[in-house]
């Protein structure tokens, strides 16, 4: 059952932003030297995938990396101030590495009801439907109405994502056990089963925060968010339980410069 994915692209894009940016028109841009990504005025969208660097702007089009990452090189990230769908589309484009196979997943947060922590729709339609791709998420562990897939599946209708692409809960079935080699308290992660489906996948973040890790980003969306409900309660209790996220040594995961939990 074991798959070669291929994971290309990572979209972080701050919701509290959003409804101050206007488009710019700026296209996708990435420069030469490493050192700091240049800021934009009034929005925040980086996708990651070869070289920070410095110094004169350059097109999109131009500045596409080379698909295998030389080792020791940082990897570039590529800034836009043009928050639409034509800007998304420009940094997918940017990274010369097209979205392959027969089954292509775009993984996003479909966010929790009664909010607007997700990214719309209307942002990414054009580029979901471009690469054909097949919206997924999985189960949450804290209860709520995406703790079960029927129910999941009712707000991914609500919010506007099964207008515009299919939706699969890849844990509505089961899980599938991923092994994690070295790992100092897992040695398996658990994600949703119907994950094998999929060969190529598109990974759309959204910025937020988040009260155990400070910041939730990329990284949360591929971790926490691929992983199945037993998943998740297995990472949040560093290995403990599959049922449960309130046992373990969940001190571990806290970040230092917060303070420590209430109570475990």
């Amino acid at each position: 059952m074991e798959k070669k994915i291929s994971i290309i692209l990572t979209v972080i894009l701050s919701v509290s932003m959003l409804a101050a940016c206007g488009a710019s028109g700026a296209d996708a841009t990435s420069s030469g030297s490493q050192g700091s990504a240049q800021e934009p005025s009034n929005s925040n969208a980086a996708v990651t995938d070869s070289s920070i660097s410095e110094g004169t702007e350059e097109p999109a089009e131009s500045a596409a990396p080379t698909s295998a990452q030389p080792s020791g090189e940082a990897p570039a990230v590529y800034m836009t101030t043009d928050i639409s769908p034509a800007g998304l589309m420009a940094v997918y484009e940017a990274l010369g590495r097209e979205a392959a196979g027969n089954n292509v997943a775009v993984k996003i947060s479909t966010g929790e009801p009664g909010g607007n922590h997700f990214l719309s729709p209307d942002l990414i339609k054009d580029l979901v439907q471009t690469v054909n791709g097949t919206i997924v998420e999985s189960n949450t562990a804290y209860g709520g109405q995406r703790a079960s897939a029927a129910l999941h599946y009712q707000v991914a209708e609500d919010h506007g994502f099964t207008a515009i692409a299919p939706v699969v809960i890849m844990d509505e079935t089961d899980s599938m056990s991923i092994p994690v080699t070295g790992g100092t308290h897992l040695s398996e992660d658990l994600v949703g089963a119907r994950f094998s489906e999929f060969d190529f996948h598109v990974v759309l973040s959204h910025f937020k925060g988040h009260a155990m890790g400070g910041f939730g980003g990329a990284l949360k969306n591929l971790s926490i968010g691929y992983a199945s409900s037993s998943g998740k309660n297995l990472i949040h209790t560093a290995g403990a339980s599959t049922t449960t996220f309130m046992v373990g040594n969940r001190t571990t995961f806290w970040n230092p410069w917060r303070r420590p939990p209430r109570r475990l």
